[in-house]
This record gives C-alpha cells, structure tokens and sequence, in this order.
C-alpha cells in the first residue's frame, strides 16, 4: 500500500498558470477551495508522490457565492377555493430550483372542481397522486383539436409549454396531481407562470373595451357579458347538471402513461423497485424533454447510493410513506441526511451522489431529471461502476491489500441496488 505525502502549494513555480490572478485575493481552506476573482471558486485536490504539485479541477461555479440548503420542503398555498387549491414551491424557500430551472406545483381538486383553461411558459410532467375521475382538455401546440383524456392514480400525462389546458374532476373523492417542470425558457427561472383565458385575471378581459370589441364584433352589452360573466380564478366548482367532454380512450391511451401498472427494470422481492420512464417507452413524454423515475420502497428497504452521469439536478416530490434521504457532495461530504415524509420536495445537484431509506411504512418517490436519456451510475450490484474497475486499480484507489479488494469485489456481485430489510 502507497505512502501518502501532500506539499504545499507555491504560486511562484506557476508564473504562467497564474500570473493572470496576480491582483485578486487567493485563499486556501484545507486541501481544497480556493477563492479567484471576483466569486470564482475552485475546488482542488492536491496530491503528489512526486516534488512537484499536481492539481486536478474537479468543480467549478459561477456567480455569487451561496451555500447549498437541499432540505426538503412542502408546498405553499398559491390559491384556495370551493374548487380545489394549488400549492407551490417558491424559489425563496428553496433557491437552487431557480438555479437549476426546475420546479414544481400540486394540484388539487375537490369533486365538480374545474380548473380555468390556461397555457403556461413551461414544460412539466403531472402524476396522478390520487383520483381515478379526472379529466383533462388539451390543444397542443400546432394540433387544431382539442383532446379530453381520462384519467386515473398512477397516470403520467405531460404537458408541453404553451399547450392549452382545462382540468376537471368528475369523482366523489379529491384529485390530487404533482406537476414537476423545467423552467429553462419561463419568464421567471424556477416558477411556473399560468395565462388564463376567461375569469377574473383572464386574459380576455385584459384588453381595453374598444379592441376586444372591434376583434369579435361586439356591442356593448354582448362586450360585457363576453369578459365579465365569468368571476371565478384558477380553480371553481361546477353544478352537477352541468355536462362536460367526454373522454376519448382511444387518444387516452397514447398521450398518458400509467407508470404504477407498467413493468419496471428493476424489481427485488421484498425491498422495492425502479422504474424509470422515458421516450423510449413513452413517446409524447419525449416533447417535454423530460424523464420520470419511480422508486418504491418497501418497509425499511434502501435504494442503494446513485448519481446522474447526465448533466443534470434530479428534482424528488416523496409520494407516499416516509423514510430518510442521503445526499454526498463533490468533496465526499454528507450534505444531507434527514427524514422525509409524503408531500415533501428536494433537490439533488448534478452529479451528487443519493440513497433513499424507507421507513416502517415503506416510502414512494417521484423524480424528474431534464434529459430525454437519463442514465445513472450505481455504487451497488452486479453492474455498479466498482465492478467495471480492474482489480489493481480497486487495491490502488482504496489504499487496501488484494485479499481485502477479492472480499469487496465479492460483496458487490451479491449486493443489488434494492436492499431488502435485514432481519
């Protein structure tokens, strides 16, 4: 095994490299970060069995320098009415979705509840959380049609930024939706803003009388009952008398995606399962530019560390049950170790490393990553990155003997990335 030895760092043997900084202030906090500039931050690692140093850049950002809080949070009430209510995450709670350009919403609503047609500026996935009545009206972009999907718990339906949309729930119980998104070309980074046609804050009504009057052919009276007759916001209730569109199954079938009934790529007996959807599967997910993955634990399972090979943050809505989540950094630092229960939301940076513990009740997740080709890297099972790796280059990197590395290689190829409860 290898003798560790670190030497200082010296500047003046780097007159090339770093002559440009001359001017700036350089500080150094243990092995590791470096300041440049005006909040240009390094993190090195600095490492040498040989008299000189050797440095290796491994993470870089820019701007403002801030402190990641990946807690998990629940939703704020946006709106609240006899219809139904929506719940948002704001970026002031939770700073990195404005970063990342990504957010989410929950939506509920209660029976007869009808959410005002509207269009938005970003592209999201809804999850039916629960409710087996719903519907929802769809034009899409550049489709001259309007389409009434059923659906049900467990349905995926995307919604591509500016389709127009109407939600209705036509049951006896609530229906509660999750709506996670990607907010890259939204007016505002990290928020979902919604246009309403008709309705108080609706666009129609917008406009002065003497325009909308000319664009329609429109007397006074016919003026005011064309923007006015309509009081209700986002969300009211309506008579039961009053009919609705029925759903078209048959479209149904091909723009929603019932990810609970679909088989998943990895499934273990007693621990859980994971299921991750993507365009392959389910191609109009594709015109969001989005993937979905589902993981489901069972009492007190793992689902074993992981991290996007993708450039891209995973953003968890936790559906149902409860348990704990781990998140490593890019210095090998816990950055988040706490209990999470249904309705909560967090974050996980890219390239960050998470594992999901259940609780006694068993726990089920969420997620979204921006790519229409996730693929992840497993530190557990047959075909983590650790059985890739030579046997020599396992003993050099853990700094251990060959019999210790065959006793590791031989955990890994009985471990699977589901890990039922021990008993």
């Amino acid at each position: 095994m290898q003798k560790n030895k670190h030497h200082l760092f010296d500047a003046s043997k780097f007159p090339y490299s770093f002559h440009c900084f001359s001017s700036f202030s350089v500080s150094f906090f243990g092995l590791g970060i470096v300041t440049v500039g005006r909040y240009i931050h390094f993190l090195l690692y600095l490492f040498s069995s040989l008299p000189q140093v050797h440095i290796l850049l491994v993470f870089v950002s820019k701007g403002k320098r801030m402190e990641l809080d990946l807690t998990p949070k629940k939703p704020e009430t946006l709106f609240e009415g006899e219809g139904g209510g929506y719940y948002t995450w704001s970026d002031s709670e939770m700073p990195l979705l404005a970063e990342k350009n990504v957010t989410a919403g929950r939506f509920l609503l209660h029976p007869r509840g009808f959410a005002l047609p509207h269009y938005s500026d970003a592209s999201k996935v809804g999850y039916v959380i629960q409710g087996n009545d719903g519907l929802v009206g769809l034009v899409l972009p550049n489709r001259r049609e309007e389409v009434t999907l059923k659906l049900k718990q467990g349905d995926v339906i995307p919604v591509p930024v500016g389709a127009l949309s109407w939600w209705f729930n036509d049951g006896d119980s609530d229906l509660i939706i999750i709506f996670l998104g990607e907010t890259s070309k939204a007016l505002i980074p990290g928020k979902i803003s919604y246009f309403f046609l008709t309705g108080g804050i609706g666009i129609i009504g917008g406009f002065s009388t003497d325009l909308t009057s000319k664009v329609y052919g429109l007397d006074k009276d016919e003026l005011e009952k064309l923007t006015k007759s309509q009081t209700g916001v986002l969300i009211i209730k309506l008579d039961k008398g009053q009919p609705m569109p029925k759903p078209q199954m048959h479209i149904t079938k091909e723009l929603v995606y019932n990810i609970d009934a679909a088989e998943a790529e990895n499934v273990v007996e007693t621990a859980g399962l994971v299921k991750t959807l993507t365009e392959k599967d389910f191609s109009f997910i594709g015109d969001v530019r989005l993937s979905l993955i589902r993981v489901k634990l069972e009492p007190c399972a793992i689902k074993a560390p992981s991290y996007s090979v993708n450039p891209t943050s995973q953003l968890i809505y936790i559906a149902r049950g409860s348990g704990k989540i781990e998140i490593v950094d890019f210095n090998g630092k816990s950055v988040l170790n706490t209990h999470v229960e249904a309705g909560h939301l967090l974050l996980v940076p890219q390239f960050f490393v998470v594992a999901e513990i259940a609780c006694e009740e068993g726990m089920e997740s969420y997620s979204i990553v921006t790519t229409t080709k996730p693929l992840f890297e497993e530190l557990a099972g047959k075909e983590s990155i650790w059985s890739i790796l030579s046997p020599t280059l396992q003993q050099v990197a853990l700094n251990v003997d060959s019999d210790f590395q065959k006793f590791f290689t031989t955990k890994i190829k009985e471990s699977t990335i589901l890990i039922p409860p021990t008993t």
